[in-house]
């Protein structure tokens, strides 16, 4: 196996490995930098492919969809759905559908999330935000139609020849980008400057704005290869302590980082009153237990042995993180 995992989660299961089998830290990163440059890359062409060409009277909306979405980015949702696909072979250019359908959502959430009446940011990955480059209407219609065309995509029998199976991929993401899921967590956090969060009234925030997506995109490659239940709950395991450390390594680099480092205006939660882990344990805190959580992910896929490596480091990518 590339590492064995840790008898703790406080236990670095990196440093836990058989030496015979050792691999270094360098190069498992290095490892996981290719595969993310490369599910950048194939979930980009996919988009290119899907997302319209602008065309007709309406091509401004068309612009605004493929600025939101081409302005970089990890791609970390379309490589969670590709390497989650993979554990079970299921062929990649299905995989790429569902991870460019993922990724039109996640675009739209970021697209609406950046308006006036929410967060109002001038600033997404290093350019300025849709509703400054178009304007706030075309922004808002740039969000909804990146939103329905996840659904579209969802819905071809190229994603798969299984009506059911599409069934299930389109449900899943409709409840996991709906007022139970990521709406839901957003709601939740415009409230947060108004209210008294717990540290476990934040986790369910972020379960909801961040995780939910997190856990369908790793979900979404078991629902392509049809698995059993224990698979799948592994899986959204994975994806639910995944989430929460990015959320918490995210909220991190707002009080940590520059603007120039994140592409975005730093110290906006702070500015905002919004609920975060940070606030709540400090940033000692916050990052001991986003560690945990890199390792309680890590320790999910053991199950899956050398196949999910990959995966299995992600998480302390994700804590990692300086960007």
């Amino acid at each position: 196996m590339w590492f064995a995992v840790a008898k703790s989660v406080n236990e670095d299961p990196r440093i836990s490995m058989d030496k015979s089998t050792e691999s270094s830290p360098s190069s498992r990163r290095a490892a996981l930098s290719v595969a993310m440059t490369d599910a950048a890359r194939d979930a980009e062409a996919a988009l290119g492919e899907l997302l319209p060409k602008p065309h007709g009277l309406h091509e401004r909306v068309h612009e605004a969809m493929r600025y939101a979405t081409f302005a970089g980015g990890k791609r970390l949702r379309p490589f969670l759905v590709l390497h989650s696909a993979r554990l079970f072979g299921v062929p990649d250019a299905r995989a790429r559908r569902v991870a460019a359908a993922i990724e039109a959502v996640h675009t739209y959430s970021l697209v609406h999330d950046d308006l006036p009446c929410m967060d109002d940011d001038d600033l997404r990955r290093g350019r300025p935000t849709t509703h400054r480059a178009f304007d706030e209407a075309t922004a808002v219609l740039a969000g909804d139609a990146l939103l329905t065309i996840a659904f579209e995509i969802l819905a071809d029998p190229a994603t798969h020849e299984s009506g059911e199976v599409r069934c299930r991929l389109i449900a899943g993401l409709a409840q996991a980008a709906g007022s139970n899921g990521m709406i839901g967590g957003q709601m939740i956090d415009m409230q947060a400057p108004t209210k008294a969060f717990s540290a476990d009234d934040v986790i369910h925030l972020q379960r909801l704005k961040t995780g939910a997506l997190f856990e369908y995109a790793c979900e979404a490659g078991g629902i392509l290869a049809e698995v059993g239940a224990d698979q799948q709950n592994r899986l959204r395991q994975y994806a639910r302590d995944l989430g929460l450390a990015f959320q918490i390594a995210d909220d991190l680099l707002d009080v940590t980082g520059t603007t120039e480092q994140l592409g975005k205006t730093a110290g906006k939660d702070v500015e905002q009153g919004k609920a975060t882990l940070v606030s709540v344990y400090g940033v000692d805190g916050a990052r001991a237990e986003a560690n945990k959580l890199a390792a309680s992910a890590a320790a999910q896929l053991e199950v899956f042995g050398e196949t999910a490596g990959i995966l299995r480091e992600l998480p302390y990518f994700i804590v990692e993180r300086e960007s």
